[in-house]
């Protein structure tokens, strides 16, 4: 009977380690600029360069699409936010100029830390561009076009399998169809393969983020105008994969992110609701979900619940010190950032 109730408390452990509430909590959230410099900002991301140190980036301007969005850059350090600085304009000429988009940070094993973004009139006609740091963003190099038919990362972080090889989560958007696909460079972003996921789906998906697992599989979780996030599976390491279908969890055609905590968890930031009248209803509720399994998932933290607003976009990473570190848009007006500790 002892050993009958030890097991049980044992077990119940692990369930409540794994899925209840008290594995994780806020240990802090903040606004990342107190004097907004633009009316309105959005999509923002996050990568820890040192221990300690973070750069968050996101667009910025007068609103989405218009000519004088672009891309901005803060950096954290002793836990203090640093003012933000212009990265990135799409100006093309003295009379042409177009706005900004989706600014991803990433930094490679190698040390080379990636900003990468896009300039255009609209998704469906923007092209990808990469400024690069080799001293953790102090300096930059200028701005560079990737090559025709390579957008890069379109929404969340790259991800570097053990032998080098850098996978970009990438998509395409046109009125017809979203569709969704991998870019795969194995000399550091040099040149990039495009991988397909599912061509022939008939879902329309974008923004994937990739998590890992035992044996060399990858999983997607992707936006969808389907009021569900989308998946799809790989079993060779993001070679090949296999079809996109629709999983349990709530999508209002939004932004998510995710990403694969050291302890082999999977975690998952996004809207746990259903489309609007309009693309910003659905956006008002913000959940953090974890999974063991990448198919069942619990929401252990609500992040924002509100009756109305915009908070959306999350980028989420994992630091040296274990902590979750995410940001996302704030109703347009600002961008937030939580830090997530786990309970002892």
């Amino acid at each position: 009977m002892k050993l009958l109730s030890a097991i049980l408390v044992l077990l119940l452990s692990t369930i409540i380690t794994v899925f209840g509430q008290s594995a994780w909590q806020k240990e802090k959230e903040e606004l990342i600029f107190q004097n907004v410099p633009f009316p309105q900002c959005h999509a923002s991301t996050l990568v820890e360069v040192t221990l300690g140190k973070l750069l968050a980036a996101w667009f910025g301007g007068t609103h989405e699409r218009h000519p004088d969005v672009g891309i901005w850059l803060a950096v954290q350090e002793n836990g203090k936010w640093s003012k933000p600085t212009l990265m990135a304009e799409g100006i093309i000429n003295d009379t042409l100029r177009y706005p900004c988009w989706n600014p991803v940070l990433f930094k490679a094993k190698e040390g080379k830390l990636f900003l990468f973004y896009k300039v255009g009139p609209s998704p469906s006609d923007w092209w990808g561009l990469v400024r690069t740091s080799m001293n953790n963003g102090q300096t930059w190099s200028a701005p560079e076009r990737l090559p025709d038919g390579v957008l890069g990362p379109i929404k969340n972080k790259p991800v570097q399998l053990a032998n080098g090889t850098i996978l970009s989560p990438t998509s395409t958007e046109t009125n017809d169809k979203w569709r969704v696909h991998l870019e795969k460079s194995t000399d550091l972003g040099k040149t990039w393969q495009i991988v397909p996921v599912d061509p022939a789906t008939q879902l329309d998906v974008i923004q994937p983020s990739i998590l890992f697992y035992p044996n060399n599989r990858l999983q997607i979780l992707c936006r969808s105008k389907h009021d569900r996030v989308v998946e799809a599976w790989s079993k060779d390491n993001g070679q090949t994969w296999g079809p996109l279908t629709k999983t349990n969890l709530l999508n209002p055609n939004s932004g998510t992110d995710a990403v694969t905590l050291k302890n082999g968890l999977q975690l998952l930031v996004y809207n746990p609701t259903i489309r609007g009248s309009e693309w910003s209803k659905g956006r008002a509720k913000l959940s953090v979900a974890i999974s063991k399994d990448g198919k069942q998932w619990k929401d252990i933290i609500i992040l924002e619940d509100k009756p109305e607003g915009e908070f959306s976009y999350p980028a989420v990473i994992q630091t040296q010190d274990g902590k979750v570190h995410l940001t996302y848009t704030y109703d347009r007006k600002n961008i937030k950032h939580v830090i997530l500790a786990e309970k002892k």
